[in-house]
């Protein structure tokens, strides 16, 4: 049994973020976050309006550093392309991820998360939660203006 006392905002973390926007074509992404503290992550992709060619998709990528040094993307951590004619306007999408998921063997220990917009305009925004801190307490972001209890 968990332990009530323990706030969900405790449980899971806000590591980092793509803000909200109106992206043109190109590729946005997080920040890089490190697993070492963390059992898994949570990426959240939410896709508002959607232009009516557009396409997005979105994926995880790891490096060895909190500045991306070998970049890579973690197999099998991509979504399915979401698309206007796919009427896919207001959708989210959840990708999970175990820490030993990434290339530990070669000394991967950072993910972040990439959002690609095409064609044309697509409102979206991302997030990653960190899971099962390892160590307490975990905390959000410094831009986490107000958590309430």
């Amino acid at each position: 049994m968990s332990n009530a006392n323990i706030l969900p905002s405790n449980r899971a973390v806000l590591m980092a973020t793509v803000d909200p926007d109106a992206y043109g074509a190109g590729t946005v992404t997080s920040d890089w976050v490190s697993l070492a503290d963390f059992e898994y992550i949570q990426a959240l992709v939410l896709v508002g309006e959607m232009q009516a060619t557009s396409t997005v998709d979105a994926k995880l990528e790891q490096a060895t550093d909190g500045s991306g040094t070998g970049a890579k993307d973690i197999s099998g951590k991509s979504i399915t392309q979401l698309t206007a004619a796919g009427s896919d306007d207001d959708k989210q999408v959840i990708i999970n991820c175990r820490s030993e998921e990434l290339d530990v063997t070669n000394s991967f220990t950072h993910v972040r998360l990439s959002i690609t917009t095409a064609t044309a305009a697509s409102d979206s925004a991302g997030l990653i939660l960190g899971h099962n801190a390892r160590y307490a307490p975990a905390t959000d972001l410094a831009s986490v203006d107000e958590v309430v209890s």
